[in-house]
């Protein structure tokens, strides 16, 4: 029985000398980082195709039950809003090869004005891709998670996909002001909607935003702890993505989390013991 726990990112400057060697060269960073978590969102690959070879590197670094959630490219889903993308979805597929099963899901984030007047676009679209990989679905429109048809439709179109919904849980970032420059910046770029909590697959994913102070991060994710520790419990095998509005500690907080879910859930193979940021001195 494995949970799966990551952050946004493998690299951070933040992270040089706390969770990684501070002279570690870029192309080795993601082996240390797998030694910390063993899942990765991958919002690098929204922004651009990254070269077959560099995906061979990430391959190389991991091992096999490592997951990464690759995000579509934003030409795909927000240029071109899930139609007429073909030729960028092969480019896509093509380039991430290489991973082979570390491809946990295929992430088709969509933005805040595809709305329910769109299903028929994300259907035909779902409808449209390979069988060889699993998908799931972000959606950030608010009537998604307040007018109870729309929901329903969403869920019935993922179903028929075998899809998965990725919730972004912001609410515990959202119930007090920022205090930071980072929780600033984030309060006008988040998505404010609230929490959903039901898996539609065996193989949930969840996004959680906390805050930059650990404790109120760690009471934020209460909830969660013991719903992962429910879906452990009837056979599911959940992938969690802890965030916090500077990403400084995320690391040692998704191990946190995964202690936490585990001390719920004996049975639970514990992660592996990371890669000392700097090696054992003599004296």
């Amino acid at each position: 029985m494995r949970l799966h726990v990551g952050c946004a990112m493998w690299t951070h400057a933040r992270w040089q000398g706390r969770f990684v060697a501070p002279s570690l060269p870029p192309g080795e960073r993601l082996r240390a980082y797998a030694s910390w978590c063993n899942a990765v969102e991958g919002n690098t690959t929204f922004y651009a195709t990254p070269a077959r070879s560099t995906v061979e590197s990430w391959a190389e670094q991991t091992g096999p039950g490592f997951r990464f959630v690759l995000k579509l490219p934003k030409t795909i889903t927000h240029e071109r809003r899930l139609a007429g993308g073909g030729e960028e979805l092969r480019a896509f597929l093509h380039a991430i090869e290489p991973l082979r099963s570390r491809a946990h899901a295929l992430w088709v984030q969509l933005p805040g004005s595809f709305a329910p007047g769109d299903l028929g676009t994300l259907a035909a679209f779902l409808r449209g891709l390979p069988p060889a990989h699993r998908y799931a679905v972000e959606v950030r429109h608010r009537a998604f998670f307040e007018d109870a048809g729309s929901v329903r439709d969403l869920e019935r179109v993922l179903s028929q996909a075998g899809a998965e919904w990725v919730p972004f849980d912001t609410t515990a970032f959202f119930q007090s002001r920022p205090t930071s420059d980072a929780e600033r910046d984030a309060w006008t770029k988040k998505p404010r909607v609230p929490r959903r909590a039901e898996a539609l697959t065996d193989r949930p994913i969840v996004r959680y935003l906390g805050r930059d102070d650990t404790e109120r991060t760690v009471e934020g994710w209460r909830f969660w702890v013991g719903r992962v520790a429910g879906w452990l419990a009837e056979g599911r095998s959940p992938t969690v993505f802890v965030h916090t509005p500077d990403n400084a500690d995320a690391p040692e907080l998704a191990r946190r989390f995964h202690d936490e879910v585990r001390a719920r859930v004996p049975g639970l193979e514990p992660l592996p013991e990371p890669v000392p940021a700097e090696p054992p001195t003599l004296f």
